[in-house]
C-alpha cells in the first residue's frame, strides 16, 4: 500500500509516536561515551543470571565453569540482538514509506528508530569484538544475520511485527527481572543493556502500533490465517537457529572446560543449554503478558490455538515457580 493511499491515524496514535520521540531524545546514548568508557570484560564476572542461563541447573558445574557457561551464553545473547537488529531496522525503513506524505510525528519515530538500531548493531558487533580478545579461542557464532533478514523480510509485515514486538517486550523483561538486579553480573555487561533497554522501551510501542496497523490493512479472516501461519514459521525458524546455536555454543562450554563431549553430563549440557535458549528467544516473549494481550486482540479463538500449539513443544523451557524462586534467592 502507497503512503498517499493511507488513512490518517487516530490522534491517540499520534500521541503515542510523540511520546515515543520524547522519550528517544531524553535517553539518548552514545556508545563509546555513556556505556564502554574505555573499559573491558572482566573474566571473573559473571555476564548473564542464572535465571537466563539456567546454569543453577547443571548442578555438578565446578564454580569456574558455572560462571564460563554464562559467559558463552552472555556471548551469544549480545550476537543474537545484533542478529534480530539487522531485519528489525531493515522492516522499520520499509514501512517508514507508508508514513513519508502522511503523519510526519509517526515517521520521526520510526526513523528514529531505525537509526538507534543501526547503533545496536554496531553496539554489539563492538561487544563481540571485544570477548572475543579475552576469551578462550573456537567460539562459532556462523548466523548470518543478512540470510536471516532475508528469510524473515520474506514475510508479511504482520507476522513480522509480531515477531518483532515480542522481541522488544522480552529484551525489556530480561533486564528488568534477571538483569538489573544482579549484583554479581560484570558491571560493562549489565551497563550495555540498561542502555539497549532505554531505547527499545519505546521501539516496543512502535512496534505494537505498526503491529496493530497491519493488523486493519488485512483484507480478511483468510489473510489474517495467512499472517497466523507465517509468524509460526517465523517461531520455527528462530528455533532452527536456536538448535544450532545451543551445540555450537554445548560443543564449545564442553571443549574449554575439558569435560567430555558425549555421556550423560555433556547431554545435559547440550539440553540445558537449548533449554535456556528457548526461554530467553521464544517463550520469555511469547508468554510476556502484553503481548498475549495484543495478540488475544487480533486473532480469533481458532487462530490464537494455532499459535498456542506450534509454542507447545517448548512450554517444557519455562521455569516453574519453584526455578523462578530459587533464579532470585
Amino acid at each position: 500500500m502507497h503512503a498517499d493511499t493511507i488513512l490518517p491515524l487516530p490522534t491517540s496514535d499520534t500521541r503515542r509516536y510523540a511520546k515515543t520521540i520524547e522519550a528517544s531524545k531524553r535517553v539518548r546514548w552514545d556508545i563509546d561515551h555513556d556505556i564502554l568508557r574505555g573499559r573491558r570484560f572482566d573474566l571473573a564476572q559473571k555476564f548473564l543470571p542464572d535465571g537466563l542461563s539456567l546454569a543453577d541447573e547443571l548442578e555438578f558445574l565446578t564454580p569456574a565453569q558455572h560462571l564460563f557457561i554464562g559467559q558463552v551464553q552472555g556471548r551469544t545473547y549480545a550476537n543474537m540482538f545484533g542478529l534480530v537488529e539487522r531485519f528489525i531496522g531493515a522492516k522499520m525503513l520499509d514501512i517508514s514509506r507508508d508514513h513519508w506524505l502522511g503523519d510526519q510525528t509517526a515517521l520521526e519515530a520510526i526513523v528514529r528508530f531505525a537509526d538507534e538500531e543501526l547503533k545496536h548493531q554496531e553496539l554489539f558487533r563492538r561487544v563481540e569484538l571485544m570477548v572475543a580478545t579475552d576469551m578462550p579461542a573456537g567460539y562459532r557464532f556462523d548466523v548470518s544475520p543478512n540470510d536471516v533478514a532475508g528469510f524473515v523480510l520474506g514475510k508479511c509485515s504482520w507476522a513480522v511485527l509480531a515477531l518483532t514486538c515480542h522481541i522488544e517486550l522480552f529484551s525489556q523483561a530480561h533486564y528488568r527481572e534477571s538483569i538489573d538486579g544482579d549484583a554479581s553480573l560484570s558491571p560493562l555487561f549489565k551497563d550495555i543493556f540498561l542502555f539497549h533497554w532505554k531505547e527499545e522501551s519505546q521501539h516496543a510501542i512502535i512496534d505494537e502500533l505498526e503491529w496493530v496497523r497491519a493488523d486493519a490493512q488485512l483484507a480478511s479472516n483468510e489473510a489474517r490465517d495467512a499472517a497466523v501461519g507465517e509468524l509460526i514459521e517465523l517461531v520455527g525458524g528462530i528455533d532452527g537457529i536456536l538448535q544450532a546455536q545451543a551445540g555450537a555454543d554445548a560443543t564449545y562450554f564442553l571443549g574449554v572446560s575439558d569435560l567430555p563431549q558425549s555421556g550423560e553430563r555433556a547431554e545435559r549440557v547440550r539440553g540445558t543449554m537449548l533449554k535456556a535458549y528457548r526461554w530467553q528467544y521464544i517463550m520469555s516473549g511469547a508468554a510476556h503478558p502484553h503481548f498475549q494481550a495484543v495478540l488475544g486482540g487480533l486473532v480469533n479463538a481458532a487462530q490464537l490455538g494455532r499459535v498456542q500449539a506450534a509454542l507447545a513443544p517448548l512450554a517444557y523451557a519455562m521455569p516453574t515457580r519453584r526455578d523462578a524462586a530459587r533464579a532470585a534467592a
